[in-house]
């Protein structure tokens, strides 16, 4: 799962639909706050599943916490000033203690290009995850960062494919080949599916499946308003973009 941005109904229906799917662990791939009205429940849930063998990854909204000079665009920039002085002293430690990357098995998560995590820079395309892919020394490389959820593969001659997951459909991830996963976003979809996005990773038959869970839409935008938000931030949601 990634990019939550404080987005309780999402990360609750997405949570609830992993678990009935079987999922024995959770990954979450950074921005656990920006946007949303709910980023001290946000930090609570996780970092509780966390405790219990979760991974989370440190997101650029969730650096900007304690980063004022990072570059945001207003309305983000708004909602991280307004994050920052909703969170206590311990929820702003959380953020800033969490890593940029991990590493496991054959496996790396990663928020954003895996070249320069810090720099923050979107896979978009095939050149981007070209870039990624090559810097990455792991055969499943996970992102988050972008929003839009995607799938690429290379083969062992260097040839790069990409293409848009179907929904509920097992992907195969061949050994012979390298994947990189870009899962979309829990909290703020913006591929014109406003249904929350997130992937399950079956280790045992080696296969992603790209999910989508439709969410109480209007309690989330009905918080963002009441908290003084950008309005723009609650009207994006019904329309996934």
């Amino acid at each position: 799962m990634s990019d939550i941005h404080a987005n309780r109904e999402a990360l609750e229906a997405c949570l609830l639909d992993a678990r009935a799917q079987g999922a024995g662990r959770f990954v979450f791939l950074g921005d656990f706050v920006g946007y949303g009205a709910d980023p001290k429940w946000v930090i609570q849930t996780c970092g509780d599943l966390m405790a219990a063998g979760a991974v989370g990854l440190l997101g650029n909204h969730d650096s900007a916490i304690s980063d004022p000079q990072q570059s945001l665009s207003p309305a983000a920039r708004a909602a991280i000033d307004w994050t920052r002085a909703e969170l206590n002293v311990a929820e702003r430690a959380f953020l800033q203690a969490l890593p940029l990357k991990i590493e496991e098995a054959d496996r790396l998560y990663v928020h954003a290009d895996a070249t320069a995590p810090a720099d923050w820079i979107y896979v978009r395309g095939l050149d981007e995850a070209y870039r990624s892919l090559r810097a990455s020394p792991a055969r499943l490389t996970f992102h988050g960062h972008v929003h839009r959820p995607a799938l690429y593969t290379i083969t062992l001659t260097m040839k790069l494919n990409g293409f848009l997951p179907i929904t509920a459909a097992a992907v195969p991830l061949l050994p012979q080949r390298r994947w990189l996963a870009v899962l979309g976003a829990v909290g703020q979809p913006r591929d014109g599916n406003p249904a929350a996005a997130y992937a399950l990773l079956d280790d045992r038959s080696n296969a992603l499946t790209f999910m989508r869970v439709p969410y109480l839409i209007e309690a989330a935008a009905r918080k963002i308003r009441a908290a003084g938000l950008p309005v723009t931030l609650a009207e994006r949601l019904f329309a996934g973009g």
